[in-house]
């Protein structure tokens, strides 16, 4: 029987509770919903759902699977139990091997099959026997428990060996069992039989055993020139010519060697899994002072937010350029470091976490930065505006840490396209989740907390998920530094906040917060020195406009600005007076003005202005003082940024040619003077409404309840196979294809055309991949390549 359908009768049998935990387990499996038990069990058997589940197996629950489809095969009705599995997995027991199968066919990874024709039904009516579903096998990979492949499929792979195998096999008498063969699949079952004995190894040279023992946990390995170091007969002492020439190595092409399972397996003594790992490594033991992490976490919090805010300022002043490749490049990352008062790598995570909280959004238009949203962030309160920007970090695809600094690596822009993974975000996660355990697992005392390292966090990913343990490379250490800078963790252990966030307990995170984060402040230290000293976090309005009055010096919530002639007339040429100046100094002075700021505002403010300087790209004169009164009011020409400084001259902000073209459209007949050069074009003003900033929305860590029952309801008013199983024909379809392919016959394929009409030929398929399949037609003696979704009906011949 078809895997799909026998997981499919299986399915349906199951009870509700037993659904609602593969559901829980597998939640892709009912995203979106599936009409009947059929469609369920084929997306079950799907490529990418057996890719996601798998990652969710810990090491002991892989192992066991990996030795199932091992020992197991369907074509051949081979099945497998606990009972099987005791002889090829070290250190396990029947009730371990039980409790890991029933596990796995939980998750519908696997199914209750038939026994063995070899064992009788009386006695094996009480063991359960299992089967991999459908392309457990080919996501697995060509290596299973690490182990290679069979000598039958290395000869299909490899068209040397395929060639050389009778010659190596008719050189080994103790192989040919005194009878030369010449084909080369009698030899690579000759060699199948011989490779796994004891005595395969008699005669070889020294350190043989040395040079296998480096293929023990992988069996491909780098070998130069492999296939001219095959000389079968010749008597060699070096230990890779011997092993190759009698074929317990086995090049795969000239650069690389494969050892085959058999030799794989009798150098772990005939088990597939040596050591079934069935304890997780212990917990860290790594202690820190839960007062020095509360504080490294709270100075990472607020010079985050303070960073953030700085840039959204900065990016609704003066927008923030790119590269024409992409990203921020140097120069600009340069000055926003510079006026943040940051380091490098701050401004980076910074620019990454505004963009992904849409605080700053790119403005295709002109390839710039901008703030859209930065009032409605400096609106919020900080418990949220850290609250979004902790969930837009877990959430986004990018990588902050593959633009700062590193040694060793490329470098790339801050915002540039290739700054991330599609994965990114559920490891990101989940290496958080890790750490939150581990934190949670040790018996830190009372006043201190567990440090967790990144080889603690890998250590217990080889365990608890050795498959997405793949992923960790390039991201590890780069989360882990981006966590410590957004307040996540605090001196290398989880925080509260950052474990709040995980648990999606966002109404904990504000509390937490408003406890912990000191309240921004509204007041000022003024001194005589001229510098103004900010004694905690500032108000995010008072903080704006003392930095256009002020120099800023050094970093940190306590920070001194000073003032001094060229920041006065900074912000008298943003519009300010002597009388707003001063009016604020006094509104916001703890202790008062001192004499010397305010002589110095007073005199600056009296020297400010006596000269004026302005610019312009062009200008409009006329004899006819009346023509210039009543352009200037026009309201089409406002957008020109027109100022008359004489009774017949006015300048433009725009070009000549721009103001020549709105002059013309009001009637007038300019004439435009060629030798001109543009200065300033106008800039195309986009009525859209800037978009709001995103909110916060825990991370589903199970199906809505509500969408369970409603699925488990469909599926109950459906037969096991049903007649609507139109999702799982493609499935079922595909499944009969590998068959045919694995056992070489030919299938009857019922083909549908362009133009609808439908056939029915024999044809011996010989490949299936990316959505089409490659078949052998024998009546015309070719070969043929038809895409699978015009296939609407396959059996076997």
């Amino acid at each position: 029987m078809s895997s799909i359908r026998a997981l499919a009768e299986e399915l349906a049998a199951r009870g509700n509770d037993s659904l609602r935990r593969l559901f829980a387990a597998r939640p892709d499996l009912i995203l979106p919903g599936v009409p009947d038990f059929a469609a369920l069990a084929a997306r079950a058997c799907a490529r990418l759902s057996l890719q996601r589940a798998l990652e969710t197996l810990s090491k002991p629950q892989l192992e066991v699977l990996e030795a199932l489809v091992l020992t197991t095969d369907e074509d051949e009705g081979r099945s497998g139990s606990a009972v099987e599995l005791r002889h090829a997995v070290g250190n396990a027991t029947l009730g371990n091997l039980d409790a890991i199968l029933a596990e796995l066919s939980q998750l519908a990874l696997t199914y209750r099959a038939d026994p063995p024709d070899s064992i009788h039904s009386a006695s094996g009516s009480r063991r359960r026997y299992y089967q991999p579903v459908a392309r457990v096998r080919e996501v697995l990979g060509s290596y299973p428990a690490g182990l290679g492949r069979c000598y039958t499929e290395l000869t299909s792979v490899s068209a040397f060996f395929a060639e050389r195998a009778a010659g190596i096999v008719n050189a080994i008498p103790a192989a040919t069992q005194q009878q030369p063969v010449e084909h080369h699949i009698a030899a690579a079952y000759a060699l199948e039989r011989w490779a796994g004995l004891p005595e395969a190894l008699d005669g070889a040279p020294g350190r043989t055993r040395e040079v296998l023992e480096k293929f023990t946990n992988w069996p491909v390995g780098a070998v130069p020139h492999a296939e001219a170091r095959v000389r079968p007969g010749r008597r060699t002492e070096n230990p890779v010519d011997w092993l190759l020439s009698h074929g317990l190595l086995v090049p795969i092409d000239d650069e690389h060697v494969e050892l085959p399972r058999p030799v794989g397996l009798a150098l772990r003594g005939g088990r597939i899994v040596p050591e079934l790992s069935l304890e997780p490594p212990a917990p860290p033991k790594a202690t820190t002072s839960v007062a020095l992490r509360r504080n490294a976490a709270l100075g990472a919090i607020g010079e985050l937010l303070r960073l953030v805010s700085g840039l959204a300022v900065d990016a609704a002043e003066r927008p923030i350029e790119t590269l024409r490749a992409g990203g921020v490049g140097t120069r600009e990352l340069r000055r926003l470091t510079s006026g943040l008062r940051a380091e490098a790598d701050q401004t980076v995570l910074a620019l990454e976490l505004a963009a992904a909280a849409g605080i700053i959004t790119l403005d295709v238009d002109t390839s710039t930065w901008r703030a859209t949203a930065a009032e409605e962030w400096l609106a919020l309160p900080r418990p949220d505006q850290w609250l979004l920007l902790a969930t837009a970090w877990l959430d986004t695809v990018r990588v902050p840490a593959l633009a700062m600094a590193s040694e060793g690596s490329a470098q790339l822009a801050p915002l540039a396209g290739e700054g991330q993974r599609p994965d990114a975000a559920p490891v990101r996660r989940r290496i958080l989740e890790v750490a939150a355990e581990l934190a949670a697992e040790a018996d830190a005392p009372d006043g201190r907390a567990c440090v967790v390292s990144a080889e603690d966090i890998r250590a217990r990913f080889e365990w608890i998920q050795p498959r997405l343990a793949r992923r960790l490379r390039g991201l590890l250490e780069g989360v882990l530094a981006e966590a410590a800078m957004i307040g996540f963790t605090g001196s290398d252990a989880v925080t509260h906040v950052g474990a709040a966030v995980l648990r999606g307990d966002f109404d904990g995170v504000r509390t937490l917060l408003e406890e912990i984060l000191p309240p921004s402040v509204d007041r000022i230290l003024l001194q005589a020195d001229l510098t103004a000293v900010a004694p905690g976090y500032l108000e995010p309005a008072l903080a704006r406009r003392l930095a256009l009055l002020a120099d800023a010096e050094g970093r940190g919530p306590a920070t001194i600005y000073r003032f001094s002639a060229a920041s006065l007339r900074r912000a008298l040429d943003s519009g300010e007076d002597a009388a707003s100046i001063s009016e604020f100094l006094m509104q916001h002075a703890e202790t008062g003005v001192p004499q010397p700021l305010a002589y110095l505002v007073e005199d600056t403010a009296s020297r400010y202005g006596r000269i004026r300087v302005g610019r312009a790209g062009s200008f409009v004169a006329s004899d006819d003082e009346a023509a210039i009164a009543g352009l200037l009011r026009e309201p089409a020409v406002q957008q020109l940024g027109l100022t008359q400084i004489a009774p017949t001259v006015v300048v433009s902000n725009a070009t000549p040619q721009e103001v020549a073209t709105v002059l013309r459209e009001l009637g007038h007949a300019p004439a435009v003077d060629s030798s001109l050069e543009p200065v300033i074009r106008l800039r195309r003003v986009r009525g859209s409404a800037a978009p709001g900033l995103p909110t916060p929305v825990p991370h589903p860590a199970v199906p809505n309840p509500d969408d369970v029952e409603a699925q488990l309801n469909v599926l109950r008013n459906q037969s096991a196979v049903g007649g609507n199983g139109d999702e799982a024909a493609p499935m079922l379809g595909i499944e009969t294809l590998q068959k045919a392919i694995r056992l070489k016959r030919a299938v009857r394929l019922n083909i549908v055309d362009a133009l609808g009409n439908s056939t029915v030929e024999e044809l011996r398929p010989v490949s299936i991949s990316a959505g089409r399949v490659r078949v052998f037609d024998p009546e015309r003696e070719t070969e043929r390549v038809l895409s699978v979704h015009r296939i609407i009906d396959v059996e076997l011949a």
